[in-house]
This record gives structure tokens, C-alpha cells and sequence, in this order.
């Protein structure tokens, strides 16, 4: 059974970027055909897909922070990562990592990490 858990700071400044790094175990990040994919829930709201890496390193972004987001891997410590620069209270949310054959999904049909809470503030 694979197993994803989410880490990085609970707290951000404004402007900073924000790194979490996702650890996965019980399975490869490089097994086909799967997708490893950051999601969020601003307080209050629903879930938003924010991007994700497939098996083979290729990645997709959602529009909406495209040009803030960066996501890649590692695959020697098997974990993948997520970066969002220009970070605004906006951006406060549970972030979540999970795994899945689909690239964008919102649903919770695969495999995901219990979410981290991250704060934007000064």
C-alpha cells in the first residue's frame, strides 16, 4: 500500500516562496502509468488542483498559478516537490499530495497524503 505524506513550514511570508516536498513509500514515483499531484483547500473553499509530475517526469500546471508553480522529483529519495513562488495570504490552504492514473483530478479515487496546513502571513 503506498503511503504519501506531505512536509515543509506551517508558516510563510508574504512574497516568500513556499516549498513542501512530498515522501512516498510502498511504491516508485517512476511506476507507469501513475500521477503524483499536489492539490489545495483554501479555508472555506474546495479543492483546487494545482499541478502535477507523471512516472516519466513530464508535468502539467494549472493555469491559474502556472506562472508561479514549479514541481519536480527526486527520484533517489523518491519524493516529489512543490514550489510556489509570490506567495499572497491567497495561497493560505491545506496542501495535499496524492497519487493517481489521472493528471487532474480533484477526487479522492487514488492514493493521498493527510494535507499539511500552510499559512501565508506576516
Amino acid at each position: 500500500q503506498v503511503q504519501l505524506v506531505e512536509s515543509g513550514p506551517g508558516l510563510v511570508k508574504p512574497s516568500q516562496t513556499l516549498s513542501l516536498t512530498c515522501s512516498v513509500s510502498g511504491g516508485s514515483i517512476t511506476a507507469n502509468p501513475y500521477n503524483w499531484i499536489w492539490i489545495r483547500q483554501p479555508p472555506g473553499k474546495g479543492l483546487e488542483w494545482m499541478g502535477a509530475i507523471s512516472y516519466s517526469g513530464n508535468t502539467y500546471y494549472n493555469p491559474s498559478v502556472k506562472s508561479r508553480i514549479s514541481i519536480s522529483r527526486d527520484t533517489s529519495k523518491n519524493q516529489f516537490t512543490l514550489q510556489l513562488e509570490s506567495v499572497t495570504p491567497e495561497d493560505t490552504a491545506v496542501y495535499y499530495c496524492a497519487r493517481d492514473r489521472l493528471i487532474v483530478t480533484t477526487q479522492r479515487h487514488g492514493d493521498w497524503g493527510p494535507g499539511t496546513q500552510v499559512t501565508v502571513s506576516s
